[in-house]
């Protein structure tokens, strides 16, 4: 089970059991705690993989902690064009180029300093660099921090579908530096709070109702709610993954308003800072309130419960709609991609209601197609 610490007194960590246990730390100024950095390091090789927004604020102080803790060691940088666009195989083997360049021997250690394109395809080359070396994730975004740092799937995009390519790589590490949120866009803390509401729509109502009450200080960056928001996040997905560590059950409860949401990402092309498309949190958001029609649809969970979400959601600027422009049909071949599907057939992540989300097998098409279609 997860543990942690209260906020007065140092960083607040959440320790992830199981076969590969490793500990979230939640706490500002982290990424200068050189010391703790370097902890993590094994070897003396290093890669700090960062994207185009983000190492430019970071990067160098990183590349100073580790160097101040531990001048022995030789770091390389690779960075990335920010946005999911680059969340690609031939980004993916730019990464794996400079841990050859360095020489990097199986003792080495990635360090993903970014968002959700960054780790994934950080850890991801970790997961395939000698069959598999250390990896820390240093989060600097909302949505990286309670969702895809923590639980180790890294992965990359390809033309036909988002993370279709990747692997199950626990990290070393995580360390969830909220000095950096200060420097989040808004619609980038946003989408973060959609991932956030998600924990309480699978799993807690009592924390839904918490997300509601504390909007304007969420919305707001303040700090010590955001901090909560995150431990309180991170803890319910560490359940989880102590339990279904590949995703062969439960785990996948995770993904509610995954399918829909990744199929509208593919079919708009991905979003990044440079277009109007949907960013995954807001992908997500949109997607949740599907995935609540069609649970009310069938019969499995009242429609007031759909309304209450997309009403939180909403309220916290998200999107519950679905972009001009898409057809269902179009959307639907890709969610027929969805790696929870089984025989060909859909697998969704549903609900009761708020709490009580489900995986349902065997999902017929029609209803999908017309929730899809808006019908």
């Amino acid at each position: 089970m997860s543990s942690a610490s209260p906020l007065h007194s140092g960083p607040r960590i959440v320790a992830v059991g199981g076969e590969r246990p490793y500990d979230i730390a939640i706490a500002p100024g982290l990424l200068a705690d050189g010391a703790a950095l370097a902890a993590q390091v094994r070897g003396k090789h290093v890669l700090l993989v960062s994207d185009s927004t983000v190492a430019p604020l970071y990067a160098g102080a990183v590349r100073e902690a580790l160097h101040a803790a531990r001048s022995e060691l030789v770091i390389g940088t690779f960075v990335l064009p920010a946005g999911e666009s680059s969340k690609t195989l031939a980004n993916f083997s730019a990464a794996i180029d400079v841990l050859a360049g360095l020489g990097a021997t199986r003792d080495a250690c990635v360090f993903a300093l970014g968002g959700g394109v960054v780790g994934d395809l950080a850890g991801f080359a970790a997961a395939c660099w000698m069959r598999g070396v250390d990896c820390v994730q240093l989060p600097t975004t909302l949505l990286s921090m309670v969702d895809s740092s923590v639980g180790g799937k890294t992965a990359v995009d390809i033309a036909q579908g988002k993370n279709l390519v990747g692997a199950f790589h626990p990290p070393r590490a995580v360390f969830a530096d909220t000095d950096t949120l200060r420097t989040l866009p808004a619609r980038e803390l946003r989408a973060g709070l959609a991932e956030v509401i998600k924990y309480g729509a699978i799993r807690d109502e009592r924390f839904f109702r918490w997300l509601q009450a504390e909007r304007t200080a969420l919305l707001a960056g303040d700090a010590e709610t955001l901090a909560l928001a995150i431990a309180a996040s991170c803890e319910h997905k560490a359940e989880i993954v102590e339990r279904d560590p590949l995703e062969k059950g439960e785990r996948a409860l995770l993904n509610l308003g995954h399918t829909f949401g990744h199929a509208i990402e593919t079919e708009q092309g991905y979003g990044s800072p440079d277009n109007d498309n949907l960013n995954h949190g807001e992908a997500v958001a949109v997607g949740m309130v599907l995935a609540a029609r069609l649970s009310a649809d069938l019969g499995m969970a009242p429609a007031a419960d759909t309304e209450r979400l997309e009403t939180l959601l909403q309220a916290f600027g998200l999107p519950t709609a679905i972009p001009a422009g898409l057809a269902p049909d179009a959307l639907l071949a890709r969610m027929r991609l969805d790696k929870k599907n089984q025989a060909g057939r859909l697998r969704l992540v549903l609900w009761r209601g708020i709490g009580q989300a489900e995986v349902v097998a065997d999902v017929d098409e029609q209803p999908v197609l017309a929730v899809l279609g808006g019908c």
